[in-house]
């Protein structure tokens, strides 16, 4: 029955995903990948999917990036990020994670799916908004690598 099971596991390789508060000690000196999205966004459910079929590019962003994968209106824990500490608003029914209105573009309203990229020190080096392709991903990510 085992080794039935183990080809499974073998073909359902997802990217791996880190936290904020795990970013400082568990980065290693890696780019890092971070991906906004929320529970009501249909974009980012059909872009998370597509995504992770792409057995090429998980292998890539797994090999060379720190993720983190947030969910902008859900997630009320504070964080603290490039020194700077960060908290939940809320607003009526719903709300939206400080960290998310300062690391956007659009401060009053962020377009999902939003990712960020920074480089091993933390800096700015590219931002996407809106649905994001696995082509499109794997050659611009194979760009900032260098590769």
């Amino acid at each position: 029955m085992f080794l039935m099971l183990v080809p499974c596991f073998c073909f359902s390789q997802k990217i791996e995903t880190g936290t904020f508060s795990g970013l400082e000690s568990s980065q290693g000196k890696r780019p890092v990948l971070i991906h906004f999205y929320t529970d009501w966004c249909t974009i980012c459910k059909v872009e998370s999917f597509h995504l992770n079929q792409d057995k090429e590019l998980v292998e890539l962003i797994n090999d060379n990036f720190y993720v983190i994968s947030f969910e902008a209106e859900r997630t009320k824990e504070k964080i603290r990020f490039q020194e700077n500490n960060f908290s939940y608003i809320p607003n009526g029914s719903s709300g939206v994670h400080e960290i998310v209105l300062a690391l956007s573009r659009n401060k009053k309203q962020p377009v999902y799916p939003l990712w960020i990229i920074l480089d091993a020190e933390l800096n700015l080096i590219d931002y996407h908004e809106g649905l994001w392709g696995p082509e499109e991903m794997k050659t611009k990510l194979k760009e900032l690598l260098g590769l």
